[in-house]
């Protein structure tokens, strides 16, 4: 637990060795859909692709509500790590399992039965309906699987533990990529097969990490009496964890009112966007690398009572941050057709993934300043900010630009896709606000705790 211990030592060291595994983890969780993806490009039909990349949508909206949900875990894990009190880890953890297998068998539920209204809702082009429906249906029903996974990975974040996630996602990147292939390129099961490849994948992954962690020593226990709906816990969980898994959720919706905006453009349109929002994937790895890491770090110094580290923390960040934003503008800009072929080897497809990705560029020149916002403000608890300022951003930016954009764009995604940073400077500017609130609310904290510490020293003088 020393080496996992974010209260003392330099910050930058210590922030990058521990984001270090979780943008490895994040990458491998990335290489899901993106293989599913790849190889559905390579031996698949264009409705194939179509299908994966609208599908594939719908799945990460619903999972972004249970990594949002996740967060309330992590953050109170490491606070109660910060204030030295690990005992309570095992109610938190006990906690959060029965929420978390209600959440799970509530999604598997709404994807299986609602696989086809959920396609027609994102308007999925009629070539590509079916695909669509299958993808949906088949990753819906391992919701539990995805649901088991981000506990984990929550939990040891929580501890200051980023290795272990990375080993559980590695585990079931190796089993999807050998899946894909299995079930696309030699039984040609197109956008089905690369669900089930997901799928299988994801529980075979949760199930040998479940017997490593078994062996390993942790800083706490979890007995069977812990596994219960605490009032107390089950309050702190959703307190930081709903307006998260919200803010996540909705921003998610709006990328999918987005996809349905591009939809009607046509399935070449649909599947350009799609691959490109693959591409993305891996571009934003880094900000949101930062953002995760910086809640678990931020968390454990302000149950410290270190808030001026915890602030610190958020400037180191946002610097390194920033290096890694202008390289990803580079790559993206510049050379977003290469990339875009990794996934596809259409021509069209290719052509109209780089000009949405030409905007995506942009955004990554700002959201190293946004997430590491987010992280911040989630590990100090603000998270109805992070709702607010979500919601502002999706709904009042990006959904009304981009279907303007839709309207006088000619039909360029590169339009279209402006509608993102757009977005993302009005969100920056709403943190820059209430970090300085924020701010000043720590000062009156500590102001009062010395006035209280100096009128003890008066009274026992």
């Amino acid at each position: 637990m020393k080496e996992n211990d974010f209260t003392r030592g330099p910050i930058v060291p210590s922030l990058l060795k521990f984001m270090g595994p979780v943008l490895f983890a994040m990458f491998l969780q990335a290489m899901y859909g993106a293989v599913d993806l790849l190889v559905v490009g390579r031996f698949g039909v264009t409705a194939d692709v179509s299908g994966v990349a609208t599908g594939s949508q719908i799945i990460q909206a619903l999972t972004h509500l249970v990594i949002g949900l996740a967060m309330g875990i992590t953050v109170a894990v490491g606070l109660c790590i910060g204030r030295k009190e690990s005992g309570r880890a095992g109610g938190i953890i006990g906690t959060g399992i029965i929420i978390f297998t209600i959440v799970g068998v509530l999604f598997t539920v709404i994807c299986v039965a609602g696989a086809g209204p959920l396609a027609s809702l994102l308007q999925a082009p009629e070539e590509a309906f079916e695909t669509t429906s299958a993808y949906v249906r088949i990753c819906g029903g391992g919701f539990l699987v995805i649901v088991a996974y981000n506990l984990l990975g929550s939990v040891f974040r929580g501890l200051g533990d980023s290795k272990t996630p990375l080993l559980a996602v590695g585990i079931a990147c190796v089993f999807n990529i050998l899946g894909d292939y299995f079930f696309v390129a030699i039984l040609h099961m197109g956008a089905a097969g690369a669900a089930i490849a997901t799928v299988a994948a994801q529980f075979l992954s949760v199930v040998i990490s479940f017997f490593i962690l078994r062996g390993r020593e942790l800083p706490f226990t979890i007995a069977r009496s812990d596994i219960r709906l605490d009032a107390g816990y089950t309050k702190m969980i959703l307190r930081i964890g709903v307006p998260v898994a919200i803010q996540d959720f909705l921003v998610s919706v709006s990328f999918l009112v987005l996809m349905a905006i591009v939809n009607q453009l046509g399935v070449v349109a649909s599947a350009g966007v799609g691959v490109a929002q693959k591409v993305c994937m891996f571009i934003m790895l880094v900000p949101s690398s930062f953002m995760h890491s910086m809640s678990s770090f931020i968390a454990q110094n302000r149950g410290a009572g270190l808030y001026d580290r915890a602030y610190n923390a958020l400037k180191d960040g946002i610097i390194v941050s920033v290096f890694f934003g202008v390289v990803m503008f580079v790559i993206a800009f510049f050379f977003g057709d290469h990339l875009a072929g990794i996934f596809s080897q259409d021509g069209p497809t290719v052509v109209a993934s780089w000009d949405y990705l030409k905007a995506y560029a942009i955004d990554c020149l700002l959201t190293c300043f946004l997430f590491c916002f987010i992280g911040y403000f989630n590990g100090i608890e603000k998270t109805t900010f992070v709702l607010i300022q979500g919601l502002i951003g999706a709904f009042a930016v990006r959904i009304p630009v981009a279907f303007l954009m839709s309207r006088i764009g000619g039909g360029s995604l590169f339009m279209i896709g402006l509608a993102i940073p757009c977005s993302t400077v009005v969100q920056i500017i709403l943190c820059l606000f209430a970090l300085r609130a924020f701010r000043r609310e720590d000062a009156e904290k500590i102001a009062g705790r010395t006035a209280g510490m100096g009128r003890e020293d008066v009274i026992e003088r």
